[in-house]
């Protein structure tokens, strides 16, 4: 090769290497580094597709009970442990039928297409309160899960599928949750 040519491809070649290195850092904003799971942004761009086209879809909410205490507990790497613990479980009844993602903190989301898939909360609840195995003990484990199908809502749309899930997950816990608190029935 030439000077020249060596010359006009050696910006072209940083450019390439620069574009590989944004490519790889815009994907990793997009996994929790904990769990493996796609974060708020990287699961929403997702559950908007997966809204848009499947009229059945259903969306879920989780949140880990008494989190805070099995951390004080057990030490954080417990926790982490628990968090880790539960993507996996998600993620695996999610399967190939959806996705799941990591809100942040002890807050999990999931949206699977088919509201067939709902018959099997209870697999999917069963599975996350079974204890984790750690460090020579069986950590208990206890999750909250709200469901909304979006065939329920007025508008489709997953931002009210996930206040719908988000209310479903609180009643659930038996507690007010973040909206204030519960209508009564008359």
């Amino acid at each position: 090769m030439d000077t020249q040519a060596l010359a006009l491809s050696l910006p072209l070649i940083g450019w390439a290497a620069h574009s590989a290195l944004l490519v790889r850092r815009l994907a990793a904003a997009r996994r929790d580094p904990l769990t493996g799971l796609r974060t708020r942004a990287g699961w929403t761009a997702v559950a908007e597709r997966i809204v848009r086209r499947h009229r059945d879809a259903v969306v879920l909410l989780l949140d880990l009970d008494d989190f805070k205490n099995l951390n004080d507990s057990y030490g954080h790497a417990a926790g982490d442990a628990a968090l880790a613990a539960t993507a996996t479980r998600l993620a695996a009844w999610c399967d190939r039928h959806g996705i799941a993602g990591r809100l942040g903190g002890d807050e999990f989301v999931a949206v699977v297409r088919d509201a067939a898939r709902t018959a099997e909360l209870d697999v999917l609840a069963r599975s996350l309160k079974e204890p984790l195995s750690y460090g020579g003990r069986l950590l208990p484990l206890s999750v909250s899960v709200g469901a909304c199908r979006l065939a329920d809502l007025t508008a489709r749309n997953l931002s009210d599928a996930l206040a719908a899930a988000d209310a479903a997950m609180y009643a659930a816990k038996g507690t007010v949750g973040r909206r204030g608190p519960r209508p009564t029935a008359h």
